[in-house]
């Protein structure tokens, strides 16, 4: 293990991203919902702002741990071709698990945000956070969607990451901070202590705090 919980982890990501700290151009935005309590801290540590950034991974059926792609806020679709390829899966199959996804998307964006619009990111150093990457399919969804709102940085950070993961996201958005790339990787939950689902209420109550606290502060 190399993490007691999601806020051990946020904590020990935070501490590897001092150098944005207390700058007014930082937003963090977490991937619902186990990314949100990693987010909370860093953006405790910060003293940045914390939101969300919706990313639903396309989980293969029967297989669903495992990502043929990703959907993201936006409309924006990746797919892990790789997989897609190896398992030989057709277009339709790929377009109804996506619409279905699409819907717990749609669901989550109200129940998250309490119909308040998302943060305006063009010009904005945006910290992308989760809480781990396996294959990064949801993270690349999220940055590409993000990109077109023309942040000037895409920062991705993560407490644990496959290595091969993070080399090659690294291509593709401003800047990686993966705390831990342990070898053999095997999954995110193995390297956690405590990786219990993170639920609904609590993602509402972890902004809801942050919203506060960042309001004081400012």
């Amino acid at each position: 293990m190399i993490f007691q919980n999601r806020k051990d982890a946020g904590q020990q990501l935070a501490a590897r991203l001092s150098s944005y700290a207390g700058r007014s151009d930082v937003v963090v935005l977490a991937l619902p919902r186990g990314g949100v309590p990693v987010a909370y801290e860093v953006a405790k540590e910060l003293s940045a702002p914390l939101d969300i950034f919706l990313v639903r991974k396309l989980g293969v059926p029967g297989y669903e741990e495992l990502a043929m792609g990703a959907i993201a806020s936006g409309g924006t679709r990746v797919i892990n071709d790789d997989v897609v390829r190896y398992l030989n899966i057709p277009g339709e199959v790929i377009d109804a698990v996506a619409m279905e996804e699409q819907r717990e998307l749609e669901r989550r964006e109200r129940t998250y945000r309490d119909n308040r619009p998302p943060p305006n990111v063009r010009g904005r150093v945006v910290i992308l956070v989760d809480d781990g990457l396996a294959t990064g399919s949801t993270m690349r969804a999220a940055a590409a969607a993000l990109r077109k709102q023309e942040p000037a940085q895409i920062v991705v950070a993560v407490p644990v990451s496959a290595p091969e993961t993070c080399e090659q996201l690294r291509q593709e958005v401003d800047e990686i901070v993966c705390a831990a790339t342990p070898e053999p990787f095997r999954g995110v939950g193995l390297w956690y202590e405590d990786f219990s689902q993170t639920t609904d209420e609590e993602v509402r109550e972890l902004l809801k705090r942050s919203k506060s606290r960042y309001r004081r502060a400012a």
